[in-house]
């Protein structure tokens, strides 16, 4: 679908005229994986799309803290890719250079028992870093951030946001797209979507301290990853294991999002000193100096299986990874779901 002809409105469904076609612009609220995947989709279909992210860039959880020589992925760690679909995007991305795959020495430390493990599931990372394949979607689309969308309207002739930034913007959207953390959604979503809000109020999204080490040498550890399943740690990764990095040696700690709730407001300092304990139990050295990051929205429990909710009555439509089983895979599928509803809701004008 390369051009679209369409009315004026249909089904709430507003349009800009563009010469004698009408070509829908769009607003899509966050630029994580799931938003960049249904942006692109859009896009690639001939629909206009801004995407609004409150944070300094696009990737969302997808994300990469840099420093004076070294880097770390602090927020997801690894994606799989079983869906045909996905498997032919991260392909794509591994020809573009933008991901790779990592086979790290993964071990298990669960009460008395600690050991290797075997696995047979791929993992793939971003490469050089875990915000490369977002960028890489990035790249072709209409993106401003930081912009922190506050309120969305109903204003002729469409939607109209407010941005924390700039204000009120000026143009009209047809279309206004969450791919936001389900918490923040209600906030957002007008009184017109009762069935979106209520949607987006089940969601349980938890936390996840993170907390990334750096050395001035590499660790001498038999294992570059570690599922973990007791006291406050659920994650270890040496992040340097990982394809296409570079700097100092950096590993990251994931504390168990039971524990992190629990723990939530608490001072990084003391966040720190109990997680750098339970992995200096674990055999972990004490680093030259450590980062800390507070997820407040790192996951799911248990996550919806809706796939993505399209209202083509009033436009609104919601994606994301909480929406689709969690996860990188999910989200990216997640976006794409939406997308392919929206343009059959125009395909139908």
């Amino acid at each position: 679908m390369n051009e679209l002809e369409r009315s004026s409105t249909h089904s709430g469904i507003g349009t800009k005229a563009v010469g004698a076609q009408a070509a829908p612009h769009l607003a899509l609220i966050g630029a994580g994986i799931a938003g960049l995947s249904c942006a692109t989709l859009l896009q690639q279909a001939g629909l206009e799309v801004s995407l609004f992210d409150k944070g300094r860039g696009v990737g969302g959880r997808m994300s990469t803290r840099r420093g004076d020589g070294w880097q770390c992925d602090h927020g997801a760690q690894y994606f799989t890719a079983r869906h045909p679909e996905f498997r032919a995007e991260v392909a794509r991305w591994q020809r573009a250079g933008v991901a790779g795959q990592w086979q790290p020495r993964l071990w298990l430390f669960d009460g008395d028992a600690t050991a290797g493990r075997e696995s047979t599931v791929e993992r793939f990372v971003g490469t050089p870093a875990m915000t490369a394949p977002a960028r890489h979607l990035a790249r072709t689309l209409r993106v401003q951030a930081p912009a922190t969308i506050r309120q969305i309207r109903q204003q002729a002739p469409g939607w109209q946001l407010l941005s924390a930034e700039h204000g009120w913007l000026e143009p009209h959207f047809a279309v206004v797209l969450l791919a936001a953390p389900a918490p923040q959604a209600p906030t957002l979503l007008p009184q017109r979507a009762p069935d979106l809000v209520a949607l987006a109020s089940s969601a349980v999204m938890r936390a996840c301290w993170a907390l990334m080490l750096r050395f001035a040498a590499p660790v001498d550890l038999p294992f570059d990853a570690a599922f973990v399943n007791q006291g406050p740690l659920r994650w270890i990764a040496r992040n340097s294991s990982k394809p296409g990095r570079s700097g100092d040696e950096t590993w990251l700690l994931h504390a168990r999002a039971e524990w992190s709730e629990a723990h939530l407001e608490e001072d990084a300092e003391s966040v720190a000193a109990t997680l750098l304990h339970a992995f200096g139990q674990l055999g972990g050295p004490t680093p030259e100096s450590w980062t800390a990051h507070r997820w407040r929205y790192a996951d799911t429990e248990p996550a919806l299986a809706e796939g993505c909710a399209w209202r083509p009555d009033a436009g609104l439509g919601l994606c994301g990874d909480w929406l689709n089983g969690g996860k990188v895979e999910g989200a990216w599928l997640s976006g794409r779901m939406l997308a392919e509803q929206v343009l059959r809701s125009f395909a139908r004008c």
